[in-house]
């Protein structure tokens, strides 16, 4: 069995941009990457990753159902305008279990406590394909791809050890 990292993103460039290295290493690690996103949007730049995809509202529309993952990636802007997100985050905490892992902020104030920021080192295949992925996405060249990419995260236990405390 392979471990499974489900990314809900509010759109293609979002998930590129704030976590598309550490989807494309994730993949390369072995993990089953799905990101979530809206059925009308052209996924090439996430098979540039190495990514599956699958349509956020189908999937938030059958959450109970799906087999839980090992991490768990939210927006964060999702988790405070979508009540099943918002659910489903909370849920994963309180089980346990489950990495939780959120980009973008501002940080929800009742998760205060619960996450802690992090970072994961982007190697340099993963920086490489996420500037393609980036293009793809933005239809030209955009900003360099930095050297990592910051979270906050619940859970510090985590299954893989690409997620380190962000000094």
């Amino acid at each position: 069995m392979r471990y499974r990292l489900d990314v809900v993103a509010p759109n293609v460039a979002d998930a590129v941009r704030c976590a598309g290295g550490w989807v494309y290493d994730r993949v390369m690690a072995g993990w089953d990457v799905t990101v979530l996103v809206g059925a009308d949007e052209d996924v090439r730049p996430l098979e540039i990753l190495g990514a599956a995809t699958l349509d956020l509202e189908s999937v938030l529309a059958a959450w109970e159902q799906r087999p839980h993952p090992q991490t768990v990636a939210v927006a964060a802007g999702l988790f405070g305008r979508d009540e099943r997100v918002r659910r489903g985050v909370l849920g994963a905490l309180e089980q346990g279990g489950t990495e939780v892992t959120l980009w973008g902020g501002p940080v929800p104030s009742e998760l205060g406590g619960s996450v802690d920021p992090v970072q994961h080192r982007l190697s340099a295949a993963a920086r490489a394909f996420k500037a393609a992925a980036l293009a793809a996405a933005c239809g030209a060249a955009t900003e360099p791809v930095g050297l990592s990419e910051t979270f906050c995260c619940g859970m510090m236990a985590s299954v893989a050890a690409d997620l380190v405390p962000a000094s």
